[in-house]
């Protein structure tokens, strides 16, 4: 494993930096350098993923790119950086490297204010604050299985057991339609109508229409929902954030690229 990232790793690095003439050089191949500058980037590389830098990485660093200049060198001799897949290939790794490298960039230097910080907290404060509700289902395909199923009920029949042998959602059937805790917005609006409209323990009388087919609802409790303090989250709300702003950088970039 370790030799195979080691070579897509130098494969990579003589792509975009070439393979420059430089005053200190690891090894010469039929005149060619191979810059010491570039075993020090990849040794660097290398460690950013988890390897221990040592003199058997660095020989075994230095030996793979004489090995690749060897080779390159026999593929320019038989013309072959002159086919067409090569070249492409060639042309696919280039523009993922340096596509990469801009995207690296951005991370890099996009810093985000506290008081933008403090603003995306308090939305999402907001979307997980409030009451939370523990709702149960059965989903049916047709209104006339739903209003069976409320009859059952009515008669005495258990939510569980007709959950189980009734509802279509994989998700919750075999835990007897079970939903557990959520924010009213995470379903859909007629579902939550309904949810929300139930005090403890009540099922619907009537089916509940949605995209999904017909709903049987049994709302098992509700409580007050408590975000998360910001400094519990700040790391991947931050995380998101930089993550927004990079796809709307990306998308304003393809907006005002000549595109025919």
């Amino acid at each position: 494993m370790f030799k195979t990232t080691l070579k897509a790793t130098c494969l990579a690095a003589v792509l975009v930096l070439g393979n420059p003439v430089h005053a200190q050089n690891a090894a010469m191949v039929n005149g060619q350098s191979i810059p010491s500058a570039l075993v020090d980037f990849i040794m660097a590389e290398q460690e950013k993923r988890g390897q221990a830098a040592s003199p058997e990485m660095r020989a075994t660093i230095r030996q793979e790119l004489i090995n690749q200049e060897v080779m390159k060198q026999e593929a320019v001799k038989k013309g072959l950086g002159s086919n067409p897949e090569v070249k492409y290939q060639v042309q696919m790794m280039n523009q993922a490297i340096l596509a990469n490298a801009l995207r690296e960039d951005f991370y890099k230097n996009t810093k985000l204010t506290d008081a933008e910080v403090q603003k995306a907290y308090a939305e999402i404060a907001k979307m997980m604050g409030g009451s939370e509700f523990r709702a149960s289902h059965i989903l049916v395909e047709k209104e006339d299985e739903a209003k069976s199923i409320i009859d059952q009920l009515g008669k005495g029949g258990k939510f569980e057991e007709l959950a189980k042998s009734k509802s279509k959602d994989p998700g919750s059937a075999q835990n007897g339609g079970d939903l557990d805790w959520a924010n009213p917005n995470s379903f859909v609006p007629e579902f939550s109508q309904a949810m929300v409209g139930l005090k403890k323990g009540e099922y619907t009388k009537t089916p509940v229409k949605s995209q999904f087919g017909y709903h049987v609802i049994l709302l098992a409790d509700t409580r007050q929902a408590t975000a998360p303090k910001l400094e519990e989250i700040r790391p991947q709300l931050e995380q998101k954030m930089i993550n927004d702003k990079w796809e709307e950088y990306q998308g304003k970039l393809l907006t005002s690229a000549k595109i025919k």
